[in-house]
């Protein structure tokens, strides 16, 4: 089972949240739901600006921990190193999510349309 390690942010980039999740999609829902959860309404942390994928929660749990005592600065730095934009890469798990599920669908159909 893949586990997730990632930060995000807030539209002004104040507040930086390091977690850790089995899945992205569904933990950035919930910080959508709840903006005021962690923080104020003017610090919803609805920005998926960073996030490592790992096969083990051993491995992910540890990068977690490392992570979490990052300074804003090296916080800010890994950021930059592969979303030099701060781009929100919510819009791109939605579009891999909806492909991998095309694919799924598309495969169970092609085998029932080779049987008729």
């Amino acid at each position: 089972m893949k586990k997730f390690v990632y930060i995000v942010t807030d539209r002004n980039r104040t507040s930086l949240h390091v977690g850790m999740s089995a899945d992205l999609i569904k933990t950035l829902d919930f910080y959508k739901q709840m903006p005021n959860l962690f923080f104020d309404s003017g610090q919803q942390l609805t920005r998926l600006v960073y996030f490592e994928e790992f096969k083990t929660e051993v491995q992910a749990l540890s990068r977690f921990k490392l992570v979490s005592r990052f300074t804003r600065m090296q916080k800010e730095r890994i950021v930059r190193s592969c979303n030099p934009d701060w781009i929100d890469l919510t819009i791109g798990l939605d579009f891999e999510n909806i492909l991998s599920h095309q694919k799924l669908n598309t495969q169970v159909a092609l085998p029932l349309s080779i049987l008729s």
